[in-house]
């Protein structure tokens, strides 16, 4: 499964045997390197970047690194590896082959999963566009730039399945994943957590930590669908997502280090005067991002996820090592749900309940990572923990939403809730301290006040590497 970069699009797919593919496809890549220049990294055009490449789909030795400008960088279509006794491991058609063509029964709601997973790639992008202008280092540019160029080619992997699977309908949901724009008023992308500001770089980690880990699970979700072109895309997609959550992780436990080392220094919690994040504001940028993540699973009880589950579709996670009859007719699932102003637990057949499964396999990682932050904080001999708040606090979406819940989970009145709001959130002054520490930092090795340096650098690199070279003037 060597990828053929000889061709326009590099692709593992064989490309050049379906030639009316082929030229659509080439038709729609100068409109993505057109919204690439325009909604891509802002002044970094010309930089020449230490960014990996994907040469192979095998897990060994699948990425090549070397400097590129990244509107050159070569954007193609990657799936792994087919497996041709593959079988439908869940739903109404499980134990028959794996689709290889879209089932007609299917074609919209399964367009639908592919465009609102699509959409969420160039996103990201749009969200981050600024950040290069503050960075805290070479080391963390490059990190961001690597994301960034990631994420536009996943927006690759859903754009070639909508052409080759749906026609004229797939060439114009394309089209219109390079037309919406985060935030935009009057035509913003699909997910709320995509059309939020992502305005610093606490708010990147924790956006790359919390808002991918959720890509990590739809896209483990989809590697179970039944059609199995989506599934070999989400597959390799998730190969290169585990670096997307590294950066999240480690730049958030970064912070945390800095910021500890500030503490016990000058012996004070408030270290925003001595360039450093108070642990304070890191919660509440964790309550805030965790929050809005929890949002993309969508509502705790869903007929939609249970139709996407029946049909062969979407699965679970790691689908195929769970212990079930894989239909879950009969099957049901505890969750959490408001009830005459307490949350109580409630039992809910599981197919309806799907959203709330993978939700809570997310918050189980969470709270793996949470607890190396804590870790991070309890060797430096502070008293100060992090937490994740309750599912309830802050929801926009299902069960929770209206209601105003504390992150220890108790519903409070909107007077009380607005009255401690700052309490729980980044308010005006802690967003401004966060911006008042953004400068650029562009010297090989040199790191800014408020983060830590890394344990190692790229792929065997010194951490001193001139990671990002030829940059923009100021």
């Amino acid at each position: 499964m060597a990828i053929n970069y000889a061709e326009r699009i590099p692709n593992n797919v064989n490309l050049s045997d379906d030639r009316r593919l082929q030229r659509a496809l080439e038709s729609w890549q100068p409109k993505f390197l057109e919204w690439w220049n325009e909604m891509g990294p802002d002044g970094f055009q010309a930089s020449d970047v230490y960014l990996r490449t994907a040469i192979s789909v095998d897990a060994k030795g699948w990425a090549n690194f070397g400097y590129v400008k990244m509107p050159e960088y070569r954007w193609g279509i990657f799936l792994t590896q087919a497996d041709p006794n593959r079988k439908i491991a869940f739903g109404e058609h499980k134990g028959q082959p794996a689709w290889q063509e879209v089932p007609g029964e299917h074609r919209g709601i399964l367009r639908r999963l592919i465009v609102t997973q699509g959409d969420t790639e160039p996103a990201s992008v749009e969200q981050q566009r600024h950040l290069g202008r503050t960075c805290p280092s070479l080391y963390d540019l490059r990190n961001l730039f690597q994301v960034n160029v990631e994420e536009g080619r996943h927006l690759w992997a859903m754009v070639y399945l909508l052409h080759a699977y749906f026609g004229r309908d797939g060439r114009e949901e394309a089209e219109g994943l390079l037309r919406r724009r985060s935030g935009q008023a009057d035509n913003p992308r699909i997910l709320g957590a995509f059309n939020e500001r992502t305005p610093d770089w606490l708010s990147f980690f924790m956006f790359a930590h919390f808002t991918d880990r959720d890509g990590k699970y739809q896209l483990a979700s989809l590697a179970e669908s039944g059609f199995d072109p989506l599934s070999r895309t989400c597959r390799f997609m998730l190969t290169e997502e585990a670096h997307h959550l590294f950066v999240g992780e480690a730049g958030v436990g970064r912070v945390i280090a800095r910021s500890c080392e500030l503490m016990k220094q000058h012996k004070t919690e408030r270290i925003g005067e001595y360039g450093g994040i108070d642990l304070e504001i890191v919660q509440k940028y964790l309550n805030f991002h965790y929050s809005v993540s929890l949002d993309l699973f969508g509502s705790e009880l869903s007929t939609n996820a249970a139709n996407y589950f029946s049909a062969g579709l979407k699965g679970r996670y790691k689908e195929e090592d769970l212990e079930d009859d894989h239909l879950l007719s009969a099957n049901s699932y505890r969750i959490l749900k408001p009830s005459h102003g307490k949350i109580v637990t409630s039992e809910e057949p599981a197919l309806t309940a799907l959203n709330e499964a993978l939700r809570d396999a997310y918050i189980a990682d969470c709270e793996r990572a949470l607890a190396r932050w804590n870790r991070i904080i309890q060797d430096s001999g502070l008293d100060f923990r992090l937490a994740l708040p309750h599912r309830g606090f802050h929801r926009a979406i299902g069960e929770f939403r209206g209601l105003h819940v504390t992150p220890q989970g108790q519903i409070v009145s909107e007077p009380e809730w607005r009255a401690r709001k700052a309490d729980w959130l980044p308010s005006d002054a802690d967003r401004e301290l966060v911006a008042s520490l953004m400068k650029p930092v562009t010297a090989p090795g040199k790191f800014a006040s408020w983060i830590a340096p890394p344990a190692r650098g790229i792929n065997l690199q010194p951490v001193e590497m001139e990671y990002v070279r030829n940059l923009p003037a100021n």
